[in-house]
């Protein structure tokens, strides 16, 4: 006897951060919800972010300044974080005895700086409010028709749903199971997706130098970017040295710009790896060096004139030919050499790194196609994207996340 598919008010594809917030929200307004996750738990990109630590938002409380960093998004998110900030997303947490710190840069974190604890939270939320929750159940697809039900197809069965909302996620970090199936139902809806790119990455690099002091993080560096030897751009901020290139917070957010120039032919970087002193400030420094230690060979002194952890690595690219030689023997030429070499480190970029390291991929949904005072669709009536599966570029700091419960919280309240 073939049984009747369950009927929902809501179906909600998608555990993580956007589907939680969404599903949480519809429970609490009365609706009847399912959450269909495809892996084991929920929220299991959510556990990793931050490197385990959850950068849950940004705390620019002023809306339009924070809508900046949305780059095209400013215009069209201005109504729903007008509806719910951050101010609402600290009250959102805190309110549920999870205390935020905020952070350099206004990276703002649990308390705990645990990842678990935001999932935990969201989790709650979704039971205290009726929400029925499906995991292990990975959809197949979607099928919307006017006047009826929506089917939401898995490999477990089929759901019948008033609305769906769709909070699959992007494609970055596909091992959290964000590979892109929502892209292909909703493209199959009508929508149009604008082709992903792995925007806030790593940058790989050709320099062996730079490989073997993977695991060093200095701060603050200077990086210039330059295209085919002209200058491009310049950022200040944190490094973090990796086996495969360049990472940390102000490299990931000058990916999407770098992977630009690759496409414009060969780009390369010089680091300053003392940006707050000048020339002059520096000589000085390794004038006071060489007098105290004028009888010992240069290579064994570096490490007084070298960025912590760095002297072994980088002295070879000051020159070679100064490996045995003794500092009362270096010249003023010489100098002036060493001087150069740490105000202007070499790199040469050769890609960006994948979506397997990408922190957040645009691409997705034209917001065009979205009323985004409700998340619905404009092209079905019971169908509302949210969260990455949004096509809204944005840097690393919070912005992501932030995203995902504004847009998450909008379907819900309008579901």
């Amino acid at each position: 006897m073939k049984m009747n598919p369950q009927h929902f008010d809501v179906v909600v594809i998608g555990g993580g951060a956007a589907g939680m917030m969404a599903a949480g929200r519809a429970g609490e307004r009365g609706r009847q919800v399912l959450l269909l996750e495809k892996n084991k738990i929920l929220g299991k990109k959510l556990g990793i972010t931050g490197g385990g630590r959850c950068n849950i938002t940004n705390a620019e409380h002023n809306v339009r300044l924070l809508l900046k960093n949305y780059g095209a998004g400013e215009k069209p998110l201005y109504s729903p974080f007008s509806q719910f900030g951050v101010e609402e997303t600290f009250a959102f947490f805190e309110g549920r005895k999870l205390p935020l710190v905020v952070q350099e840069r206004g990276r703002t974190f649990p308390k705990s700086e645990k990842a678990p604890d935001v999932v935990r939270v969201l989790e709650n939320y979704c039971r205290e409010n009726g929400v029925v929750i499906k995991t292990n159940t990975a959809v197949e697809n979607i099928i919307l028709r006017k006047e009826k039900p929506a089917e939401v197809i898995t490999h477990h069965g089929t759901y019948l749903a008033e609305a769906v909302i769709v909070a699959s996620g992007g494609v970055s970090h596909p091992e959290t199971g964000s590979t892109g199936d929502g892209f292909l139902w909703l493209k199959a809806c009508g929508h149009t997706i604008v082709k992903p790119t792995p925007g806030i990455v790593p940058l790989a690099v050709r320099d062996s130098w730079i490989k073997n002091l993977s695991g060093v993080t200095l701060e603050p560096m200077k990086i210039t970017f330059f295209l085919n030897n002209k200058k491009q751009f310049s950022r200040s901020g944190k490094i973090l040295f990796t086996h495969f290139g360049l990472s940390g917070p102000m490299i990931l957010n000058c990916a999407a710009t770098v992977g630009d120039l690759l496409h414009e032919g060969e780009v390369t970087a010089k680091i300053d790896a003392f940006p707050l002193e000048d020339e002059g400030a520096i000589e000085s420094r390794i004038i006071r060096v060489f007098d105290e230690n004028k009888n010992k060979t240069l290579k064994n002194i570096f490490k007084l004139i070298a960025p912590p952890g760095m002297a072994k690595e980088i002295f070879p690219l000051i020159n070679r030919d100064f490996q045995d030689i003794k500092v009362h023997s270096v010249t003023v030429a010489r100098r002036k050499k060493i001087i150069q070499t740490l105000k202007a480190l070499p790199v040469t970029i050769t890609d960006l790194m994948g979506y397997d390291r990408a922190v957040v991929a645009d691409g997705g949904v034209d917001v065009k196609e979205i009323d985004m005072k409700t998340m619905r669709s404009r092209l079905h009536h019971n169908l509302f994207i949210v969260g990455d599966l949004l096509h809204i570029a944005r840097p690393s700091g919070g912005y992501s996340l932030q995203l995902c419960w504004t847009t998450g919280y909008i379907a819900g309240s309008n579901v």
